[in-house]
């Protein structure tokens, strides 16, 4: 499955738009966003492709947040998501808490963990577990996006102001 990766949007609706045309081409199948969305309005920009989201930080109106997500046909999972996409295990955390952070990487249970919160793109794997973070769209960052293709275990890093590739060291 080919999905969309995207995190700490603080209610840039340009780089959200950018984004989504860059998901369309790379025909991704569902977004993944790892929190700090900020405005529960800004939810509505993700309609047309299904998008699920997690809480961040900075996200106050989680129950307006859950109430839009639904209406565009997302959903809300709350502070932390765990899901099965086809025979691999996910978990979406913002990464607000390091030691949280560090207790689900370490529990070995999942093949990939979708964070933000530092707003530096990361990529790097713990025994079985794959950890990503796309990065963010705020003020000073990379304005960044990621691709994962579970069937590739593969992660292209996207730089939504350019459309182009990203390497991480």
């Amino acid at each position: 499955m080919i999905i969309g990766l995207i995190s700490d949007t603080h209610d840039n609706i340009s780089n959200i738009l950018k984004a989504k045309e860059i998901f369309r081409q790379k025909k991704v199948e569902l977004i993944i966003h790892a929190g700090d969305i900020i405005a529960p309005k800004t939810v509505e920009f993700f309609q047309g492709i299904k998008t699920w989201f997690v809480k961040g930080n900075c996200d106050g109106d989680t129950e307006n947040i859950d109430f839009k997500a639904e209406k565009v046909g997302g959903k809300y999972l709350g502070d932390v998501g765990s899901f099965d996409i086809g025979e691999k295990e996910f978990c979406v955390y913002h990464g607000t808490d390091k030691e949280m952070l560090r207790k689900l990487i370490q529990s070995k249970k999942y093949d990939y963990i979708i964070t933000g919160h530092t707003h530096d793109i990361m990529d790097f794997k713990e025994g079985k577990t794959r950890v990503i973070n796309p990065g963010a769209h705020y003020y000073m960052s990379q304005n960044s996006i990621a691709i994962l293709d579970t069937e590739k275990d593969s992660v292209e890093f996207i730089d939504v102001t350019n459309g182009n590739k990203l390497q991480i060291h």
